[in-house]
């Protein structure tokens, strides 16, 4: 499918690797114009602008972290900047405990505190800023504009060991409703995924004791018995961001293989 985002300027956080880089691939090869990928680290996010690229689009690549406010308010200026504007704004960015710690007791009681508040100022605080500092070049777009943010299944149902990836990725889907009550006719909508073939969920898989067993219990839930695909949630993220979705705003679509449609576990 080409041309559903077609002349559209977007940017998308957390793009140097695994959904980030698809959905930037993906609305480059949809037909934007131009994207601006940021990432802590700066070889990835400069290897996914390469990769939107050479899949059409201009692209701009944006080293910048997201525990920092001013870093976050230079990233949207610079894009607004670069590309005359800005229409799509892919909140993608997150993070889960271990990035921060090697305790594997992430339990509500034991969790360190710093560790609560970093995964806070990625997870959410940051949506929270990149939105504000980017509300008012959505507002002047005249190319139907939106804003998508990456959430979890996390966020609608309690997994042990991550109380602050959880309740982050639950503000994630409220303030997915706040924004775009607050914010129309710019629309906002977000996403849940579920266990996603990605760098982060291959780093967890290699940290557990047996790496097979680990990847079988999470996959076990699921309707369809395999590792979602970043490609997959990309297309996603593309049609909610496209004015294919002109009617759609303040709502959370999960992905995740149909686990969470029943109570059940496939032996």
């Amino acid at each position: 499918m080409t041309g559903s985002l077609e002349g559209k300027t977007a940017l998308i956080t957390g793009a140097g690797q695994g959904i980030g880089r698809a959905i930037a691939v993906e609305m480059a090869r949809q037909g934007a114009s131009a994207v601006a990928v940021a990432d802590r680290n700066s070889a990835t996010v400069a290897e996914t602008a390469d990769l939107a690229r050479a899949a059409g689009a201009k692209a701009e690549a944006i080293v910048c972290d997201l525990r920092v406010r001013d870093d976050i308010e230079t990233m949207v200026t610079r894009t607004a900047e670069r590309f005359d504007g800005l229409d799509v704004l892919v909140n993608n960015a997150g993070v889960i405990e271990t990035a921060f710690t090697t305790d594997q007791d992430h339990g509500v009681d034991s969790l360190a505190e710093e560790v609560w508040d970093a995964v806070y100022e990625v997870n959410l605080k940051a949506v929270w800023l990149t939105t504000k500092f980017a509300a008012p070049f959505l507002r002047r777009s005249p190319r139907n504009p939106a804003i998508v943010n990456t959430a979890s299944v996390s966020g609608l149902v309690g997994f042990p060991n991550s109380p602050a990836y959880g309740v982050t990725k639950a503000g994630v889907i409220h303030l997915t409703k706040v924004t775009a009550v607050d914010l129309a006719p710019v629309r906002c909508n977000c996403f849940c995924p579920g266990v996603i073939d990605t760098p982060l969920a291959q780093d967890f898989f290699a940290a557990a004791e047996d790496r097979e067993a680990m990847e079988r219990e999470l996959v076990a839930p699921q309707l369809v018995e395999r590792l979602g695909r970043p490609e997959e949630v990309a297309q996603l993220a593309c049609f909610l961001a496209s004015d294919s979705a002109a009617f759609i705003t303040g709502s959370a679509y999960v992905i995740d293989g149909g686990a969470l449609a029943w109570r059940g576990v496939k032996g």
